[in-house]
């Protein structure tokens, strides 16, 4: 495998994270950004839409039961096709199921149905995500996680695409019910791929059966912390503050467009089709930086490119509904989302211990998103206090302690696994 270029895409293991990260990407946009457009059409209230945003705090904390995924086996399914394989078939089953069952809720008689669906469906969603994460650290090593990471990203990106833009323009021609069974089809392509790929060469089960909790819930994380002494204090602060800026801001993305003057056509088309062609790149460009330079200075350059794309959106707000300026916005908001995207999965992936690479993964995953997801529930207030441009200044401030953090944790250094 070439790891001073392109060549390192074109292994067996980067096609396999193409096709598995199709399958993770396609429930988010569905139960968040689409779920969301369907629900405004029908007139549902803004304050009931918003509560359906805190969805995403089940991807926060599955650390809590990745442990499961670590060492409880499934009848049948374990033995028929390994450990990994056997979780993340399952939990794509559930998803499948899930959402041509919500097809067929009615949002304005049964909304709190559809809240139920959600959660059930995010938690096999973030279960998904769970074993594939490990499936990915086991089956090569660190040097090229970044790869790893940029093709998980591309298949993640075409999906949402997929249950994105796709799906709004289904639903322009057809009714979201039919729209939503079209789209839950397609998950068909990560469960064709998961029983096609190898399982990964996952070490003998680390515990025994009955010391499973203290062995897979509480000495994964106790590891960590023994492992890297203080300064896993300071690493668990970068983790948690490394995505703020950008989750407060994301939130209220689409509704800032709209409220400026683009319409859905053009929301769609350039922040969907044209921004995820966009964060591949991005993700491209970061997977070979850290093949060809490692991972501390792109690091401090994903810090500085998350907290500063944030001020290009003080720009479009000046400008109004400028496409261009729509256009050379989303080109740097996202490039900065893939390209920080491929380096800190790398950099997270080093800070695992492969004998908890579920367990620990999914801490460090969990930590990222959940202060950024809890503040972010108050962007909205936040901008009806202070206005769209203070708003933006405030978001992009938010990302100056973690590009200070991310200075110091690459002048230390960390101890990679």
């Amino acid at each position: 495998m070439n790891n001073k270029g392109l060549g390192i895409y074109a292994s067996s293991e980067s096609i396999r994270m193409i096709f598995l990260g199709f399958s993770a990407g396609l429930p988010h946009p569905l139960l968040f950004a689409t779920l969301t457009v369907w629900l405004a059409t029908l007139e549902v209230s803004i304050s009931e839409i918003s509560m359906f945003g805190w969805v995403g705090i089940i991807y926060a904390v599955k650390f809590l039961w990745a442990p499961m995924l670590d060492n409880l086996s499934i009848p049948v399914l374990t033995k028929t096709l390994g450990q990994r394989r056997s979780w993340i078939l399952l939990m794509q089953l559930i998803i499948l199921m899930g959402f041509i069952w919500m097809s067929f809720v009615d949002p304005t008689k049964n909304l709190v149905l559809l809240a139920y669906l959600s959660i059930l469906i995010a938690f096999a969603s973030a279960s998904q995500d769970v074993a594939i994460d490990a499936y990915r650290i086991e089956i090569i090593e660190n040097k090229y996680q970044g790869a790893m990471a940029a093709s998980y990203q591309l298949g993640y990106r075409i999906s949402a695409l997929t249950a994105g833009a796709g799906a709004l323009y289904l639903a322009g021609f057809y009714s979201w019910q039919v729209t939503y069974q079209i789209i839950a089809g397609f998950m068909f392509v990560g469960i064709v791929t998961v029983l096609i790929i190898a399982e990964s060469p996952k070490t003998e089960p680390i515990i025994e059966k009955t010391h499973w909790f203290g062995s897979s819930v509480i000495e994964p994380f106790f590891e960590f912390f023994k492992r890297s002494g203080r300064w896993s204090i300071i690493l668990i602060i970068y983790i948690a503050i490394y995505r703020v800026s950008d989750l407060i801001l994301g939130i209220v993305a689409n509704p800032f467009y709209i409220d400026i003057g683009f319409n859905l056509n053009e929301i769609a088309t350039v922040t969907k089709v044209f921004g995820i062609a966009i964060t591949i790149v991005g993700a491209f460009v970061g997977g070979i930086s850290v093949a060809r330079y490692g991972i501390p200075r792109p690091l401090i350059i994903s810090s500085i490119l998350l907290a500063g794309t944030n001020l290009f959106f003080l720009m479009l707000n000046k400008a109004g509904p400028d496409l261009s300026v729509l256009v050379l916005t989303i080109s740097a908001d996202n490039f900065a989302l893939g390209f920080s995207g491929s380096i800190f999965i790398a950099f997270l992936s080093s800070l695992t211990n492969r004998y908890y690479t579920a367990s620990q993964y999914a801490l460090f995953t969990s930590i990222m998103f959940l202060p950024g997801i809890i503040i972010s529930g108050f962007s909205g207030q936040i901008i009806d206090a202070m206005g769209w441009a203070k708003f933006f200044l405030f978001a992009a401030s938010m990302g100056i302690p973690s590009i200070l953090f991310s200075l110091l944790i690459v002048r230390k250094g960390w101890q990679e696994q």
